[in-house]
């Protein structure tokens, strides 16, 4: 008997996934993959970032389903771990939102968090 898959240090939500899906193919590169990041600025202390990216890196942790890949490099990992990316569509608009239990506050706009 093999062992028991772990969980995602980080997960995707559906919606995400669906909205990564069309971003890739209305760019015609399939080996494209949305690269989550955290760096340090914004207006609460760190802010995440989007970035579509062909590159893989060694300490890269991959979340994949149906061949739609979300990379997070292992430095920004560290304030993600147990967060979720989705996609959301409300009256403001549309965008990927972190969902971070790691985070003590942060900012309106939801693009920048502190711990």
């Amino acid at each position: 008997m093999g062992q028991p898959s772990r969980p995602a240090p980080f997960t995707v939500s559906p919606r995400a996934f669906a909205r990564i899906r069309q971003i890739v193919d209305a760019e015609g590169t399939q080996d494209l993959q949305l690269r989550v990041s955290v760096s340090g600025g914004g207006c609460s202390g760190f802010q995440y970032g989007f970035d579509l990216d062909a590159s893989h890196e060694a300490d890269d942790v991959v979340v994949e389903a149906d061949g739609v890949r979300v990379v997070v490099d292992g430095m920004s990992l560290m304030y993600l771990i147990g967060a979720e990316l989705d996609f959301v569509e409300d009256l403001s608009g549309s965008y990927f939102r972190v969902q971070n239990p790691n985070a003590s506050s942060s900012c309106g706009c939801g693009s920048s968090f502190s711990i």
